[in-house]
């Protein structure tokens, strides 16, 4: 019903827009700046895209010094605020686990949880806009301000329900982290992804947290 309206008032907009007159249009146009604007350069054949991230074999595979490593801060005072959020902010953990076996089994669960789809897909315009050129006009764009709302926070949430299965079966326990601390080391991925250096230095802390001996607190399971 929410998607309905939504997508219904965003067609009336694109109605309205569509029904201005021909002579003030022309009006308008007259009024905008005669230069065109300068064609941008063409990019270098063989050079990749400026938006594509050029991402090595050894940066995907490399083992970096777990002494280079910086450990994050856990220790902190729980509060119901905190706990509630556990099923968001946590860290994994194995017992007599080697920072390299951490590593290779987070990055094979990372790997798992890429590229996810979020279910949501597009929905035509309602009566009585379909078929109408303010109704496709109306109904693209109510359907990216949906995948925008909806679509990134759908991803985030099977990225961590995928994280945490995976990790589970190969025997890790989660225990809970502040939102804060978590932040130090762990990343989402909604509808943009981050840099692939930064997602293997957050993968390389989350590994060394794994691996570290000593840490013992209440197992919240899957």
């Amino acid at each position: 019903m929410v998607l309905r309206k939504l997508i219904d008032g965003v067609a009336m907009a694109a109605l309205v827009l569509a029904s201005v007159s021909p002579a003030a249009a022309q009006s308008v146009a007259s009024t905008a700046p005669q230069d065109s604007p300068a064609a941008p350069p063409a990019p270098t054949p063989g050079a990749p895209a400026a938006e594509e991230e050029a991402v090595s074999v050894d940066l995907l595979t490399a083992i970096p010094d777990q002494a280079s490593v910086v450990m994050p801060a856990l220790t902190f005072t729980a509060t119901p605020e905190i706990e509630v959020v556990y099923d968001k902010y946590y860290y994994f953990h194995r017992a007599d686990t080697s920072f390299t076996a951490a590593l290779a089994d987070l990055r094979e669960c990372d790997a798992f949880a890429r590229g996810l789809t979020t279910g949501i897909g597009y929905t035509s315009t309602p009566y009585p806009y379909a078929g109408t050129m303010a109704g496709a006009l109306g109904g693209a764009i109510a359907n990216v301000m949906v995948m925008m709302i909806f679509g990134s926070a759908e991803k985030r949430k099977l990225r961590r329900t995928n994280m945490r299965r995976c990790m589970h079966y190969k025997g890790y326990e989660r225990y809970g982290l502040k939102r804060d601390l978590w932040e130090k080391f762990n990343f989402e991925e909604g509808l943009s992804s981050v840099k692939e250096v930064d997602r293997q230095r957050y993968l390389a802390q989350q590994a060394k947290v794994a691996s570290t001996p000593g840490i013992a607190q209440k197992d919240l399971g899957l």
